[in-house]
């Protein structure tokens, strides 16, 4: 990672130079932010965390932009990335987010490296957005930018009256990632069983992904049709035997998604629908305990404006496991039975304030299937066009200690961002 960050700047610096060298000072745009994150533990009655500090994040970061274009033709080459001071770990490095060129010709437009993706009509809830996300830094409440990773890949959009085309294909795989112990006191069956991290799926061609979105604007609604054919993004874990394990290997199945959305202006505000079918490609009966089974997902929302500056957003989400006998029955001890209906309702309420000066805001994600919940409640105030202050916390809570939300119980945490755009 570090070996291609370097090469990825270095490439940077050499369009740059190459830029200016030809063209104009306009055709090169170089500019970021400071920005100190620090995301604070609410003391627990009954602390786990093995780290010392009461920091879950405690960082700074120095974020680079680079953008370079080219009148004679239409490319454009662009380059984000952070240098990262973690005054937890005690440790820096770079987080490369994005380096891409961009090329268009007639109707088609090509985008080649890092890129981030974002597909679906869902508000923190995803279906069709396939794509790799970072639950760490949205559960200590870094800038939501960070919510999404970049992926390695071709982007190829068609533009066309009957209907739109985006073909993505990537090449390198990129799993999400999700709170783990230490830093995170986090529900573990296996808590006394030795870990393996296997080997991610190797960047063949038999391995590639692939994710296509066709769209088209219908009556007051943009409609998008999905196919995605992959693999899960969260690890699954695989036992040396059973039912007596010593050993766990991580692991991740083949995975295809196929979904359809539509989202437009209905009952006076925005009104969101969107589903999706999970095929467990490598375990289309639900018989394998260690690899989750194929599911139906769906996801209805609605936003509208309350008054001036003011909004609110609901959604009701689903999960319908298939297969369900099955898994029930091949379920080893001590693994938790999840529920075969899942449903989950999120709130958003939003109020600018001082001629948007400031921002106040809450969201809200409830259970109702695993009696679990998390509160986000946010504060933010612009100071000047330069300097910005965050103030928020993440408030988790659940009945069993298993659940998603409800392990995470005891990372309730309040965090403070200061950000300096330059």
């Amino acid at each position: 990672m570090r070996k291609a960050a370097v090469l990825f700047f270095l490439t940077a610096a050499c369009l740059v130079t190459d830029s200016r060298r030809g063209h104009s000072e306009e055709n090169v745009e170089v500019h970021g932010f400071i920005l100190g994150h620090f995301a604070h533990l609410v003391p627990a009655l009954e602390p786990c965390h093995a780290t010392s500090s009461d920091f879950l994040v405690s960082e700074g970061r120095i974020r680079l932009d680079v953008i370079a274009w080219w009148d004679s033709i239409e490319a454009e080459v662009q380059i984000r990335g952070d240098l990262v001071a973690d005054f937890v770990t005690n440790s820096f490095d770079v987080d490369l987010r994005e380096a891409y060129f961009d090329y268009a010709a007639g109707d088609f437009d090509f985008r080649i490296g890092r890129q981030v993706a974002t597909w679906g009509v869902g508000d923190v809830l995803f279906i069709n957005d396939v794509f790799p996300k970072d639950w760490v830094s949205f559960f200590t409440g870094r800038p939501m930018e960070y919510l999404k990773l970049g992926v390695d890949g071709l982007r190829t959009r068609y533009s066309s009256r009957p209907v739109n085309a985006e073909l993505i294909v990537l090449t390198n795989f990129t799993p999400d990632d999700i709170p783990t112990a230490p830093r995170f006191c986090v529900y573990d069956p296996f808590a006394e069983v030795a870990r393996r991290d296997g080997q991610l799926p190797a960047s063949t061609f038999e391995n590639a992904e692939l994710a296509l979105r066709l769209y088209r604007r219908v009556g007051n609604f943009d409609v998008s049709a999905y196919f995605y054919r992959g693999f899960w993004r969260t690890p699954s874990f695989s036992p040396d035997s059973l039912p007596s394990t010593a050993s766990l290997t991580t692991f991740y199945p083949r995975l295809s998604v196929y979904g359809v959305s539509a989202q437009g202006s209905a009952l006076s505000g925005v009104l969101s629908l969107e589903t999706g079918y999970y095929d467990s490609r490598d375990d289309h009966n639900g018989n394998d305990p260690s690899i989750a089974n194929s599911q139906w997902c769906f996801l209805v929302g609605y936003q509208k404006q309350l008054w001036k500056d003011a909004n609110v957003g609901i959604q009701y989400y689903g999960e319908v496991m298939e297969d369900y006998s099955n898994y029930r029955t091949t379920l080893p001890r001590p693994l938790p039975r999840q529920a075969e209906y899942r449903n989950v309702v999120t709130l958003r309420l939003e109020q600018l304030l001082h001629h948007q000066q400031w921002r106040l805001s809450i969201f809200a994600f409830i259970g109702l299937t695993d009696e679990d919940y998390l509160i986000r409640p946010l504060v933010t105030h612009r100071l000047s066009d330069n300097l910005l202050l965050a103030l928020g916390a993440n408030l988790f809570g659940g009945e069993n200690d298993s659940t998603f939300l409800g392990q995470l119980d005891r990372n309730d945490n309040v965090y403070l961002s200061v950000r300096f755009d330059f």
